[in-house]
C-alpha cells in the first residue's frame, strides 16, 4: 500500500495537473488588459509617462500624486500651469482611468518603481 502512495505522489510531482491560464493571471495582468494599451492614471508609475515628451517627470509626478481619478479630465482640476494643461490635452487620448488597485499603489512604487537604465 505504501508503494502505491509513494508512486502516486511521484506521479503528481512529475505530471502536475494542467493549470488554467486564468489561474496564472494576477492583478497587474488584469489591469494591463483593462487599460487597452493606454496609460492608466490611477495605477501607472511616472515612468509610463516618458513616452510623452514634456510630461516626465514634473507633470507625471503631479498626475500620479494627484489621484485617484474618476475620469481622465479630473487631471485638469490639479494645480497645473497653462503649458501643463496644453501638454495633457495634447496626449489626452492616450490615457484611461480604472479603479485604483492597492497592490499597484502601495508605498512609493508609483514614483520610483525601481527600474533603472
Amino acid at each position: 500500500m505504501g508503494i502505491v502512495v509513494i508512486a502516486g505522489l511521484l506521479f503528481s510531482l512529475v505530471f502536475p495537473p494542467a493549470t488554467n491560464a486564468a489561474d496564472l493571471r494576477n492583478i497587474a495582468d488584469d489591469k494591463i488588459a483593462e487599460r487597452a494599451g493606454k496609460v492608466d492614471l490611477n495605477n501607472s508609475s511616472v515612468r509610463r509617462f516618458q513616452q510623452f515628451p514634456g510630461m516626465y517627470p514634473t507633470l507625471a509626478g503631479k498626475i500620479v500624486l494627484g489621484g485617484p481619478y474618476n475620469q481622465v479630465d479630473d487631471v485638469l482640476s490639479l494645480d497645473l500651469t497653462e503649458r501643463q494643461k496644453e501638454l495633457f490635452n495634447q496626449y489626452r487620448d492616450n490615457f484611461t482611468v480604472t479603479p485604483p488597485e492597492i497592490a499597484l499603489n502601495e508605498g512609493f512604487d508609483r514614483i520610483n518603481d525601481g527600474q533603472y537604465r
